[in-house]
């Protein structure tokens, strides 16, 4: 699992977001930023959930819809929908989460997940807390980054301005 940056109160290590009824996390330290939806461009020949690549402050960003990584159809309601930028490797890629619910701790520690049969590489999930009276998934940002690799094999993964050849 990535290593995450030291945060001074070890109570708000958490940025937890909601898709659909579901609630999940991921640790603060790779959170870059949370804005709001920008301007998409959809790219052929990407993995499903792959929603395209956003220009980002000069940076070509790709976007990962959590929907879509999850099985989910696409929701009615998008006006609440965020981008939560996070940092892997080096790299910054974006999640499209139906609602951003707020930072906390694991307070009552983290538990391990549940084992669900075939699929749990693809789930990413490496434990479960409680939040709010809800249980809440928390995620291993490095398994949605491996989503993004194919860009970056590929040469997607340009600065903003750069063409390929």
């Amino acid at each position: 699992m990535m290593q995450s940056r030291l945060r001074p109160d070890p109570q708000k290590s958490l940025v937890g977001f909601a898709v659909g009824d579901v609630y999940y996390a991921i640790p603060i330290g790779c959170v870059r930023e949370i804005i709001n939806p920008i301007a998409l461009t959809r790219l052929p020949h990407v993995p499903a959930a792959i929603s395209g690549v956003a220009d980002h402050r000069g940076e070509v960003v790709p976007i990962v819809d959590m929907r879509s990584r999850f099985g989910m159809s696409q929701g009615d309601e998008r006006r609440r929908t965020k981008w939560i930028l996070v940092e892997v490797e080096g790299r910054t890629v974006g999640l499209v989460v139906d609602r951003v619910t707020g930072v906390f701790g694991t307070g009552d520690g983290l538990r391990p997940a549940p084992t669900l049969g075939g699929g749990e590489e693809v789930r990413g999930i490496v434990g479960v807390t409680s939040h709010d009276g809800k249980m809440v998934f928390v995620l291993d940002v490095d398994r949605i980054e491996a989503l993004t690799e194919s860009l970056r094999v590929q040469g997607m993964q340009l600065t903003a301005g750069e063409t390929r050849t």
